[in-house]
Parts: C-alpha cells; sequence; structure tokens
C-alpha cells in the first residue's frame, strides 16, 4: 500500500520532531516535509502537495487560520489537520470556516492523533474528544452562537495577519516583504488597526495581539 504523504507545521522544533518520529515510525505515513510557521507551510503545500498537513494554529509570520485558507485555495486536495492548544468556540468555528477536515488538541494522546489523523485522510470530519458538547453541537449545526460584535469581529484577515507580525516585533518593510505587498500598504493597514481597535501605538497593539492569542509570549 502506497504511505500518505505528510507535511508538519509547527514552530516548536522538539514537539516538530517528536511528531515527525512519531508518523515516520507507522508503516501508513511518509514525513515529505516540515515548516516553522505559516508562510512556510503554505508555500510546502503548493510544492509538495502532500496528502495531509499537520497544522499548528499558532505560529510565526502567518496563522493558522490564513495558513489553512491558502493551502485550501492552492491546493484543495490536501487535507488539513489543525493541531492546537486552543478549545474555545472562536478558534474551532474559524478553524473549520476556513477549510480545515479535522480539529485536533495537542493534550490528545499519540493513539487520538493517529486516529485524528486517519479519520481525516478518510474523507471525514475529526472533532477532539474533548471539545464540549455545546461547541460540537453548533459546529455540526452550522450555526454560530449567537455573541454581541466587537471590535475584533471587524478586523479583515489581512488585517489580522498584519497585528500578529506587528506583536512579534516586525518592521513595516519586513511585513511588506513577508506579505508581498507595499509598504504603503501595510502603513494603511496599520493605520486601520489602530482606528478600528481604539490602540494608538505598537505596544498597544503588540498587547492586543498576544491577549487574542495571535503572539505567544
Amino acid at each position: 500500500m502506497e504511505k500518505k504523504t505528510i507535511v508538519i507545521a509547527e514552530d516548536h522544533t522538539i514537539l516538530r520532531e517528536g511528531l515527525r518520529s512519531l508518523l515516520s515510525g507507522d508503516d501508513e505515513f511518509k514525513v515529505v516535509g516540515e515548516a516553522e510557521d505559516g508562510l512556510e507551510a503554505v508555500r510546502s503545500a503548493s510544492s509538495l502537495t502532500p496528502d495531509l498537513i499537520l497544522l499548528d494554529l499558532a505560529m510565526p509570520k502567518m496563522n493558522g487560520i490564513a495558513a489553512i485558507k491558502e493551502i485550501k485555495k492552492q491546493t484543495p486536495q490536501t487535507k488539513v489537520l489543525a493541531l492546537t492548544i486552543h478549545k474555545s468556540e472562536e478558534y474551532i468555528l474559524e478553524a473549520f470556516q476556513s477549510g480545515a477536515d479535522g480539529y485536533c488538541l495537542k493534550d490528545s494522546t499519540h493513539y487520538e492523533l493517529l486516529m485524528a489523523i486517519r479519520s481525516v485522510l478518510s474523507g471525514k470530519t475529526y472533532l477532539s474528544p474533548d471539545i464540549s458538547e455545546k461547541v460540537l453541537t453548533g459546529y455540526l449545526e452550522g450555526k454560530k452562537s449567537i455573541k454581541t460584535s466587537t471590535s475584533w469581529d471587524s478586523l479583515t484577515q489581512r488585517e489580522r495577519e498584519i497585528l500578529k507580525l506587528i506583536g512579534e516585533g516586525y518592521k513595516n518593510k519586513e511585513i511588506s516583504d513577508y506579505l508581498c505587498i507595499s509598504v504603503k500598504t501595510v502603513e494603511k493597514h496599520r493605520a486601520n488597526l489602530m482606528k478600528k481597535l481604539d490602540l494608538h501605538n505598537v505596544s498597544a497593539l503588540t498587547a492586543y495581539s498576544i491577549e487574542k492569542g495571535l503572539v505567544i509570549k
């Protein structure tokens, strides 16, 4: 039987190496690539067209939600299994709405992770058992819980990407290089962020990005 190809996208080296060791020891899978950040994950998916990409949602340069959208746009045949610490409804719904095929928590056992990978590769949707019944029901019904609209909800995906990069300490020129957009466009997005969030300096934007889980400190 031909092995299923997998790319591991995880910014923590020890965890990435552990995942590679686990998957390489299984006769069903072949790890064909690794990525340390969201942009690299998208590029790896595009160049390697793996059967599945195991994707951390909290990564540098491009967050997992944005990466899922790009991967599905460029290589729709590649399955995406989100691997994350986040159990909140907001993250789960955003991941699936972006095109994720499964959602697995990092505190899962090795057995559960392998089961998640096999389920997704077989065309099924996977949700970790630890996800609350409320969130599961809401997802299966295709509905979001009613919640008050916030300034966070008003941000576009591009604005969230730039907010993440600002929080990680990147300057306008570096952000423009990473996202392949002009410095002027970055400046415009930064101004929009400050206006929408009512935040008036980089320190405040950085603190907000940490609060929202875009940057792990």
